[in-house]
């Protein structure tokens, strides 16, 4: 009886593996043809847009100025790891390429692939590029009657674009001049607005009314400053010539310390004194120009009497607040609805901001501090605990850090 009853046990344990070693080989399977898809699909996607990789052969400097740039960064930061996720997951992540639209803008197309471009980003360590060599240099046209405008790719070729004439014949590409690469257009299908807020038109902005400012009047194009040009060599052992720097300045490198100016004047009345602080943006765009929904740049102040000791201090901060379709305030453009309040100074703006606190006491002098400067990331304290466990760097990252623009100080008498 005891053999009897064993069997069913015996053959139900025998089942139960079979099923399991079954699903196993049917998973991995499954796993081996996801893997082989994305293998082809990669495959496919670095043959139209070459690997950056394989330009840094010939290219050696210029890559390693892009390398440097927040452009190499594009799908590569915590930060948009980290709204992605948010975007995926809600109501508006349908259309899963619009991200990357900007962020590795060959997905237009390859819209059939844009899962492999999802993955990617989510290691943390793509090897997809984002905004690489390919990804600008075979737009051969930007469509500037879309919203935002749209570029036009030269794909199943040879041929490359940019702004030399006297470009060095090679077996590796085709190099054909076009002028697109010294004007602003070519960068306006990812700069000039955000395509999840589209919805909310001119009041989304990224760069406000740049083409009606007095650096564009004059000649003065986005590669003026952001790809300033330099003397060396484009290709390796090529003869030196004047070039464009691949960097690309901006909120990150030295170039930020040419975007604003600050004028200082302390009154003091008695027990009542007063700063008067006038901001001057030096830059044709918007300031801040980066990612609206959380760039922002602040003005503070900062008043130390008796022993360095902050006796006052205050803020003005520039940028724009969002609101969702309840009402609640928001940093993500895919759930705005509305813009609340836009304080960001607009092109070439200058802006004059009041202080006033009580004159300090018990001390001959005191300092008057200004500083403008890009305020570090901001959001949903879950938003900012994401990007930071995203992060190799943890709390340390650079975007939980304030950026210096321009700073003032000054020592001011109090009269007895």
């Amino acid at each position: 009886m005891r053999i009897v009853k064993a069997l069913p046990t015996m053959m139900t344990v025998g089942l139960s593996f079979v099923v399991t070693i079954c699903a196993a080989v049917l998973c991995d399977g499954a796993f081996t043809s996801v893997s082989a898809q994305n293998v082809t699909g990669q495959a496919l996607i670095e043959k139209t847009f070459p690997h950056s990789i394989k330009c840094k052969r010939c290219h050696e400097r210029v890559y390693e100025e892009w390398e440097t740039s927040p452009l190499a960064k594009s799908i590569h930061s915590p930060a948009f790891r980290a709204s992605l996720d948010a975007y995926l997951n809600s109501p508006a992540g349908k259309d899963k390429a619009l991200c990357f639209r900007c962020h590795a803008s060959h997905v237009r197309e390859f819209q059939e692939h844009v899962q492999l471009f999802i993955d990617q980003a989510k290691t943390g360590d793509p090897s997809l590029d984002g905004v690489a060599c390919s990804q600008c240099h075979l737009i051969k046209q930007v469509d500037r009657t879309k919203h935002p405008p749209e570029p036009k790719y030269e794909i199943g070729g040879k041929t490359l674009y940019g702004p030399y004439q006297d470009f060095v014949q090679n077996l590796a590409h085709q190099s054909v001049e076009l002028s697109l690469f010294q004007k602003s257009d070519l960068c306006l299908n990812c700069h000039q607005s955000v395509p999840s807020a589209s919805n909310l038109g001119k009041t989304n902005d990224l760069l406000g009314n740049w083409d009606q400012s007095r650096a564009i009047k004059s000649g003065k194009e986005c590669q003026t400053c952001h790809m300033p040009q330099q003397v060396g060599e484009s290709a390796n052992g090529e003869k030196k010539r004047k070039i464009a720097n691949h960097t690309f300045p901006g909120r990150i490198g030295k170039l930020r310390q040419e975007a604003a100016k600050l004028d200082v004047q302390t009154k003091i009345d008695g027990d009542k004194t007063t700063v008067m602080v006038k901001v001057q943006s030096l830059v044709p765009h918007n300031l801040p120009t980066t990612h609206p929904a959380w760039a922002s740049v602040v003005l503070a102040l900062e008043i130390k009497g008796k022993n360095l000791k902050t006796v006052f201090s205050d803020k003005r901060v520039y940028g724009r607040t969002y609101l969702d379709a309840q009402g609640q305030k928001t940093i993500f453009d895919f759930e705005a609805a509305k813009v609340a309040e836009d304080t960001v100074l607009k092109p070439e703006e200058t802006r004059d901001e009041i202080f006033t606190f009580p004159t300090p006491k018990d001390t001959k002098t005191f300092d008057v501090e200004v500083g403008l400067n890009y305020a570090p990331l901001n959001g949903p304290a879950s938003f900012l605990q994401r990007v930071e466990a995203e992060s190799s760097q943890g709390s340390q990252d650079p975007v939980f850090q304030p950026i210096e623009i321009v700073k003032r100080t000054e020592n001011i008498p109090v009269a007895k």
